[in-house]
């Protein structure tokens, strides 16, 4: 099973689209996948049921931090590199996706759908396009974050 397919099982499983990214590669960091989903569940639905940026990019980036951050906070090189890869990952997640923002790719307006969380039925599933923002996100990631690992 490739990450994007773990990614989809994952958000199939009820786990929102951060953490679905996120815990796809979470033997990689170091941690379960408990571990992984507990750390980034505030960042679904676009962080906490905002609408903003989109979870699954919230988790494709934050494993970019994982796996190619900078600690140093005087390393400018390694800052604009990092910088340049997060553009570029959601470059091209927006290029496939639409957008980055969460709202925007489920059609809603800001402050609206802002309740409780969606209960998971197969509708759900058909009338979203999550499992495909967690497929793209997964694959972006094993493309730019996989190559040194």
């Amino acid at each position: 099973m490739n990450r994007a397919d773990r990614a989809e099982e994952l958000f199939r499983q009820g786990y929102n689209c951060s953490q679905s990214v996120f815990a796809a590669f979470s033997d990689l960091v170091g941690l379960t996948t408990e571990e992984a989903a507990k750390m980034v569940s505030p960042f679904g639905a676009g962080f906490g049921k905002l609408r903003e940026v989109c979870g699954a990019v919230s988790g494709m980036t934050l494993l970019a931090g994982c796996l190619q951050g900078y600690s140093d906070p005087e390393d400018y090189e390694s800052k604009k590199e990092l910088y340049a890869l997060i553009q570029k990952m959601c470059a091209e997640f927006k290029d496939a996706e639409g957008s980055i923002i969460c709202r925007e790719l489920l059609g809603l307006k800001e402050g609206e759908d802002l309740a409780e969380p969606s209960v998971r039925t197969e509708e759900y599933y058909k009338s979203r396009p999550c499992i495909g923002a967690c497929r793209t996100a997964a694959e972006i990631a094993e493309k730019y974050l996989l190559r040194n690992v």
